[in-house]
C-alpha cells in the first residue's frame, strides 16, 4: 500500500508538494477549501492528481498517513486541531521538499529585510557560475524545483509560517535578519512564540553548519541569551565584531569568512540606505560561506537592482515621485522607508492590521509626512493614531482613488511613498496585486 499523502491548498507550494509527492509514489489527493486557480487545476489534472475545491471533504483528508498544509492556514483551524489529535503528522512543502534534495541551502528569515536578502544571495551565487535555485516564499516552490530540477544550491526566503512546519529540514546557512512584532495573530498575541517560531531557522544545525544574524537587533541579543545555537555563528553589525562575521568601520564594510577577508565602501553598494547595508553584509557572508571570490561579490553589491514593490522608485509625474513599497506589510517596514525619505511625504497606508502599533512611526511621520492616504476598508486605527499629527488625512476605498488624491495633493518636489504597514487581504488578492495597481494607476495619470 502506498502511503497517502493529503495537501491542503492547491497554490503554488500545494501544488509543487503535490507533483512531488506523486513523483515519490505517494497516494497524493489535495483539498482546497477556496477555488482553485486555473494554471493549477490544469497540472493537476495533467498529472492526474485527485483534488477537490471549495470544500474540505474530512472523510478523505483525515485518513491521511501525512498532512502538508499551506503556510496561509492557522494551526487553529479547527480540521488541523482534529489532525493534531488523531496524531498525523502536519508538516510544510519546505519540510517535505528537503527530504529528497542533498542540495545546500541558504536559508534567510527575518521580520524585514528577507526578500531583498534572498533575491541578492541568489544573485551571487548565480553571477559566481553556481547551480542555484530561488525558492520559499519567492519564485516556483521549492517542491516543485526538487520534482523538476536538479540544482546543487538552494537559496530560501521562509516565512515564520513555513518554519513552524518545519522539524527534521536542516539549513545549512541560516540566515535571521531582525525580529520584529509581526503576525502576533498568529502567536497568541505572544512575542516569545514568534521569536520561537524565527529561531527554528537553526533547529537541527551542527557546528559544520552557520548561524548568520544581526548583532544590532536588541530581540535578537536578548532571544540569545536564553537560546543555544550549535552551529558556527556569523554576526553581522555596525559595531566591530570580535571574530568573524561583518561589521563597518567608518564608511567600509568589512566581510570575515574563515580567515578570509573583504572589504569594500557602503557608498558603493548598489541599494543605499541603512537596512541595505544590513542586507548586503548579510547575503555577502553567506556568499563568503560557499566561497565566492571577492571580486565577483564586490561586483554584485554595487550593481544589483532592488526587488520589485520594494522601495521600487517608480516614475516622476510633473516633479512628484512616486515610490511602490506595497512590500511593507507591517510597521517595522513602514518604519525603514520613511526613514530614507529626504523629501515631503505623500504617504498611501492602510489595509488588514495585523495588530500593529504605530507608536514607533510618530516621529519620522511628524517630521516628514504632508498627507496620510488611508487605503482599506477599515481606516479607524490610522486615522486615531495619525489624524491629529498629520496636516492631510484622507479616506479612499480603492487604489486609482487613492492615487490621484496624492497627486492632486503633492506638489513638485515631493514624494508619493505607498508603504501599507498592513496586509493587503481586503482590498487585494496580495502586495504584489497592490503594487501592480499603484503602478498602473501613475502611469494613468
Amino acid at each position: 500500500m502506498s502511503r497517502r499523502i493529503v495537501i491542503l491548498g492547491a497554490g503554488e507550494s500545494g501544488v509543487g508538494s503535490a507533483i512531488l509527492a506523486q513523483k515519490q509514489g505517494f497516494d497524493v489527493f489535495v483539498s482546497d477549501m477556496g477555488a482553485i486557480k486555473e494554471k493549477y487545476r490544469n497540472e493537476l489534472q495533467n498529472y492526474g492528481i485527485q483534488f477537490e475545491e471549495k470544500q474540505h471533504t474530512e472523510e478523505l483528508i483525515l485518513n491521511a498517513d501525512e498532512v502538508i498544509k499551506s503556510p496561509g492556514i492557522p494551526e487553529k483551524a479547527p480540521l488541523i486541531q482534529q489532525l493534531f489529535q488523531k496524531d498525523i503528522p502536519v508538516i510544510s512543502e519546505i519540510e517535505f521538499a528537503g527530504r529528497y534534495t542533498n542540495a545546500f541551502t541558504i536559508c534567510i528569515t527575518g521580520s524585514n529585510g528577507k526578500t531583498t536578502t534572498t533575491m541578492l544571495t541568489y544573485e551571487l551565487l548565480k553571477r559566481a557560475g553556481l547551480n542555484v535555485g530561488l525558492a520559499g516564499n519567492v519564485g516556483f516552490s521549492f517542491a516543485r524545483q526538487v520534482a523538476e530540477e536538479n540544482f546543487d544550491y538552494y537559496v530560501l526566503e521562509l516565512s515564520s509560517f513555513q518554519l513552524d512546519g518545519m522539524f527534521q529540514f536542516k539549513a545549512d546557512v541560516a540566515v535571521l535578519m531582525n525580529i520584529t512584532p509581526d503576525h502576533l495573530d498568529r502567536y497568541e498575541y505572544k512575542m516569545e512564540n514568534y521569536i520561537d517560531s524565527k529561531f527554528r531557522i537553526a533547529q537541527n544545525q551542527d557546528k559544520g553548519d552557520y548561524f548568520v544574524w544581526c548583532a544590532d537587533d536588541p530581540i535578537l541579543n536578548e532571544a540569545l541569551k536564553t537560546r543555544s545555537v550549535n552551529s558556527t555563528m556569523l554576526p553581522f553589525g555596525f559595531e566591530k565584531v570580535a571574530e568573524e562575521g561583518a561589521y563597518v568601520e567608518d564608511t567600509e564594510i568589512y566581510m570575515n569568512v574563515n580567515q578570509k577577508e573583504l572589504s569594500m565602501s557602503m557608498i558603493d553598494l548598489a541599494l543605499q540606505g541603512k537596512h541595505n547595508v544590513y542586507n548586503s553584509m548579510a547575503a555577502g557572508i553567506a556568499a563568503k560561506v560557499v566561497k565566492i571570490r571577492n571580486e565577483k561579490i564586490r561586483e554584485c553589491l554595487t550593481s544589483f537592482q532592488g526587488v520589485e514593490h520594494r522601495l521600487e522608485r517608480y516614475l516622476k509625474v510633473h516633479g512628484i515621485e512616486f515610490i511602490n513599497d506595497s512590500k511593507a506589510t507591517n510597521v517595522n517596514s513602514t518604519w525603514y522607508a520613511l526613514e530614507s525619505m529626504h523629501k515631503p511625504v505623500v504617504w498611501i497606508a492602510g489595509g488588514v492590521d495585523k495588530g500593529n502599533d504605530y507608536s514607533e512611526l510618530m516621529p519620522l511621520v511628524k517630521e516628514k509626512v504632508k498627507v496620510l492616504i488611508c487605503l482599506g476598508t477599515d481606516n479607524a486605527k490610522l486615522i486615531e493614531a495619525f489624524g491629529k499629527v498629520v496636516p492631510t488625512v484622507v479616506e479612499t476605498q480603492s487604489m486609482s482613488e487613492a492615487v490621484k488624491n496624492s497627486y492632486f495633493l503633492g506638489k513638485k518636489g515631493d514624494v508619493v511613498l505607498l508603504s501599507p504597514a498592513c496586509a493587503s487581504f481586503d482590498l487585494f488578492n496580495n502586495y504584489e496585486e497592490r503594487g501592480a495597481q499603484f503602478k498602473k494607476a501613475v502611469k494613468e495619470l
